[in-house]
């Protein structure tokens, strides 16, 4: 017996249906991307794992996807290599390729391989799908697309600011009401200067990025997990748990840097962006001090954008990166970027009912076919109809009307044109409404005319 088909975890397979309300997501960004001068690019879906390896942290590289070499890829291998188990090493040996963990580190590839083709600074947007190894859960999963836009050889701070309008008008666009949090990488590291752990950042900002999966008391675990002394956590527990307005909030972490030069430049680039987005956007910003990101590229400012009226993950995010492109030989490249998860808000629009009736591209006419004359009459409409713009089809066999109707039913199209013996010799069609069953004999013409309506 033929074993059943079926697909890795945490991937989809995604009917026409669910394809027409993906690109209704994936046009709205496009169209905002562009309003604001970005350019698209694509990039491979594998990388070099040498450009991947080492740019996410310990935990982002456990979740990468790495791909076997090609041919005998045992070869130069011996049994007492392979007898070890050491995971990591016989990884090294065996895969050169891995699956592509975002878009930025490999948009950070291509500047840098590029450079002397761009003119800076360079604004780009990317839809395209990523992997990770991770567990699939709800609002997450191993393959998905993200709908980046970066901009990279500037330091200003009007990008960043950029970069929030372009969040508040895509999720206006769709109808979603979102909060948009806000922190900055330099604050994280001003708090780590001043509870006397300047040397485990990496270790703070990973913990306190799960605050939402796992609570202050899982955090502090954590942190005691990795060392932290009880005098730092204990000191760590008002800042990342402050309440207030984003100017009460900052005025209090103000005071708790006043002695780190880095915590309080964090706090002046905060201060710039709140203030030059006061009034601007539809919806709600939240200087946030929990929020860290966990990727170790981030160093400046960071955002998370959660929906309101649905409990699900982060469904954007993003922040300033100034190394990134000096790991690849180009250093004092400044990028800032941001990331549209495209499922989560897919699952958000479901869970809503937000999209729009427009959203299908399915047919809207479809021909019934009575046989040879009169498919070839309704050849000669298609051509006047589709170049007319309206997507219409033929059934492609004489078969019975009950089955053509049923046909058009199942694919949701809302007008058939009948051309029968009598249509034939009047020349006409006889289009009818699938919805209200109303049925109007018209000309080719007049029948585009009333469906451009």
């Amino acid at each position: 017996m033929a074993q059943k088909p079926s697909i890795p975890k945490g991937t989809r397979d995604f009917s026409p249906e669910e394809m027409a309300k993906r690109n209704y997501i994936f046009d709205t960004i496009r169209e905002v991307y562009a309003l604001y001068g970005f350019q698209q690019i694509e990039t491979p879906a594998m990388e070099n794992l040498s450009t991947l390896m080492g740019k996410y942290g310990e935990e982002g590289d456990k979740l990468l996807f790495k791909i076997l070499n090609s041919g005998d890829y045992l070869r130069g291998i011996d049994d007492a290599e392979l007898l070890s188990r050491n995971t990591a090493r016989l990884q090294s040996r065996l895969c050169e390729k891995g699956l592509r963990y975002d878009l930025t580190v490999p948009f950070a590839r291509y500047v840098v391989q590029h450079r002397e083709e761009l003119a800076l600074p360079f604004k780009r947007y990317q839809i395209q799908p990523v992997w990770r190894a991770d567990r699939p859960q709800r609002g997450r999963y191993r393959e998905f697309y993200q709908c980046d836009a970066d901009v990279v050889g500037s330091e200003s701070l009007l990008n960043e600011v950029e970069l929030m309008q372009i969040v508040d008008e895509v999720f206006s666009r769709l109808g979603i009401r979102v909060c948009i949090k806000m922190n900055n990488r330099k604050i994280l590291s001003g708090i780590a200067e001043v509870i006397g752990e300047a040397e485990r950042i990496t270790d703070i900002t990973v913990a306190i990025d799960k605050i939402d999966k796992i609570g202050l008391d899982g955090v502090n675990a954590e942190l005691r997990e990795k060392g932290i002394s009880e005098t730092a956590i204990a000191q760590l527990q008002p800042i990342i748990t402050l309440q207030g307005t984003n100017g009460e909030k900052l005025d209090t972490i103000r005071t708790v840097l006043q002695d780190s030069a880095v915590g309080l430049k964090g706090v002046e680039e905060c201060t710039y962006i709140l203030d030059h987005i006061e009034g601007q956007l539809r919806n709600a910003v939240e200087l946030d001090l929990s929020l860290a990101r966990g990727l170790n590229y981030y160093t400046g400012a960071i955002f998370e954008v959660k929906a309101l009226d649905v409990a699900i993950g982060s469904i954007t995010g993003g922040g300033r990166y100034d190394n990134l492109t000096g790991i690849f030989g180009m250093p004092g490249l400044s990028g800032v970027g941001i990331s549209f998860g495209a499922d989560r808000i897919y699952d958000v629009l479901t869970t809503l009912d937000l999209y729009p009736k427009a959203s299908s591209t399915g047919t809207q006419l479809l021909f019934v076919n009575f046989g040879e004359a009169e498919a070839a009459f309704c050849l000669n409409a298609l051509r006047t109809v589709r170049t007319a713009g309206i997507r219409a089809e033929i059934y492609p066999d004489a078969a019975k009307m009950k089955k053509q109707m049923t046909y058009a039913n199942a694919k949701h199209i809302p007008y058939v044109g009948i051309v029968g013996e009598t249509e034939l010799e009047a020349g006409k069609v006889m289009l009818k409404n699938m919805e209200t069953g109303e049925q109007t004999l018209l000309s080719v013409d007049e029948l585009v005319a009333q469906l451009q309506q």
